[in-house]
């Protein structure tokens, strides 16, 4: 799964618009992350990526693009 794929899968994750997200948004600024969608990260990095975040390094991302650096994809250009 690339940069863009990643994207598109947190869009659906936030009930957004596809090719709403460019990875520079504030976590803060979207209004449907929040605890669940939290749970719902981790697990779509687990299941699409078989990746383990940590706790931790979750709660310290800032941005979108923090996220795609914890799933291990880069941001698209």
């Amino acid at each position: 799964m690339d940069g863009k794929d990643f994207l598109l899968a947190l869009d659906e994750m936030l009930e957004l618009d596809p090719g709403t997200l460019t990875g520079a948004e504030e976590l803060e600024s979207l209004d449907d992350w929040d605890s669940l969608a939290v749970i719902s990260f981790i697990a779509l990095v687990d299941e699409k990526l078989g990746i383990v975040v940590e706790g931790e390094k979750l709660a310290n991302a800032r941005t979108v693009g923090d996220l795609l650096t914890l799933a291990g994809v880069t941001v698209p250009a």
